[in-house]
């Protein structure tokens, strides 16, 4: 599902935000990935918590990345 996405991303690449370039791109990406891992690792102890709450950072992040 993760390779199947992350393909799908890289056919659109261009049609959303991340044609700004691909330095502003990979470093929007990776500053939502560190936040998604840093409200896992808030939520630890829960963990069907932080699952939802990391994968929903995730997809509102890179989301808000690829049309803004």
């Amino acid at each position: 599902m993760r390779l199947a996405w992350f393909s799908w991303l890289l056919r659109h690449f261009t049609e959303y935000g991340y044609s700004q370039g691909l330095l502003r791109a990979a470093i929007g990406t990776a500053a939502v990935l560190v936040t998604a891992a840093l409200v896992w690792f808030a939520l630890h102890r829960h963990r069907p918590a932080a699952v939802a709450a990391a994968g929903l950072v995730s997809a509102l992040g890179i989301g808000w990345l690829a049309f803004h």
